[in-house]
């Protein structure tokens, strides 16, 4: 499991992306409103798969694939605020053939603001029925058949 909220030890974030929190992203009480943080998350998501080469229009056109979210759980752990600069996380934690889960965090310093279980699925953009998850994409992210973490939210 991670840091617990507050600890002194800086985290060692896997595949980190930053976000400054602005204006729009706060609620009526200055701190960031809960579901910005899945926006956060989709944007880590998204820009993780950029960075192993995987661009996901180029995978529709070439594959047919899209992915989508199944499933999420989330824990809110710490307020951020307006000018915060967040970095969030992103951890494969179990993989299967159609579908994966992952950690995700978001981390201000060393404090854990925010952590979720997300679990997408492949499916095919016409129909949205599961398909197999391209071998290109699991080359592209280094998974393996099936895979185990514990980082998963208590």
């Amino acid at each position: 499991m991670s840091q617990p909220a507050g600890s002194a030890a800086v985290p060692d974030i896997p595949n980190p992306f930053s976000i400054r929190i602005y204006w729009e992203d706060t609620d009526a009480g200055g701190v960031v409103f809960y579901a910005n943080y899945l926006k956060f998350f989709e944007r880590a998501r998204t820009e993780w798969l950029r960075a192993a080469g995987v661009e996901q229009q180029a995978l529709r056109d070439t594959t047919g694939a899209i992915f989508i979210v199944a499933e999420v759980q989330m824990r809110y752990l710490a307020p951020a605020k307006l000018d915060d600069l967040i970095t969030v996380s992103v951890q494969v934690v179990e993989q299967g053939a159609a579908s994966m889960a992952l950690v995700q965090e978001a981390w201000r310093g060393d404090t854990l603001l925010a952590q979720g279980r997300i679990r997408i699925g492949c499916v095919r953009a016409e129909t949205l029925k599961p398909r197999r998850i391209p071998a290109q994409v699991l080359q592209a992210i280094g998974a393996t058949s099936s895979s185990t973490n514990d980082r998963t939210p208590a």
